[in-house]
C-alpha cells in the first residue's frame, strides 16, 4: 500500500517540478509572467518532492523495504536541493536571479527524481 502511494507520488511531484520549473524559467524569461501568483507551482512541486522523502523514509523504516542504494541517494541530494534553495533565494532576490535559480532548481529536482524513479526499474 505504501509502496503503491510512493510510486504514484513520485511521477506525480516529477511532473509537478517539471511544470514549475519550466513556468518559473519562462517568467525569468518573459517578466510579464511575473504575478503574484508566480511561487506556488514551486511551492506546491517542493512540498510535493518533500512529501515523496517522507513517504520513502517511512518506506524504508516501517516497512523494511529495502531500495536500491542510489534510488535513496537521489532523494536525499533532491531534499538537500530543496533546502539549499530556500537558504540563498535572498542572494538570488538581490542579483534579480531569484526566477531562474528556482527555475532551474524545479527541472535540477525533477531530473534526480527521474533518476530515482530509474534505479528502482
Amino acid at each position: 500500500m505504501l509502496f503503491d502511494v510512493h510510486r504514484i507520488w513520485g511521477y506525480s511531484a516529477i511532473v509537478a517540478n517539471f511544470l514549475a520549473g519550466g513556468y518559473t524559467l519562462g517568467a525569468w524569461r518573459w517578466p510579464r509572467w511575473r504575478t503574484r501568483w508566480l511561487w506556488w507551482p514551486t511551492i506546491v512541486a517542493e512540498s510535493m518532492m518533500m512529501i515523496q522523502v517522507l513517504l520513502g523514509v517511512l518506506l524504508v523504516s516501517v516497512q523494511h523495504y529495502e531500495p536500491p542504494r542510489f534510488h535513496m541517494f537521489y532523494g536525499f541530494v533532491a531534499f538537500i536541493t530543496v533546502g539549499l534553495l530556500y537558504s540563498y533565494r535572498y542572494i538570488w532576490q538581490a542579483r534579480g536571479w531569484m526566477e531562474l535559480a528556482y527555475g532551474l532548481g524545479g527541472l535540477f529536482i525533477m531530473g534526480l527524481g527521474i533518476r530515482a524513479v530509474l534505479q528502482v526499474m
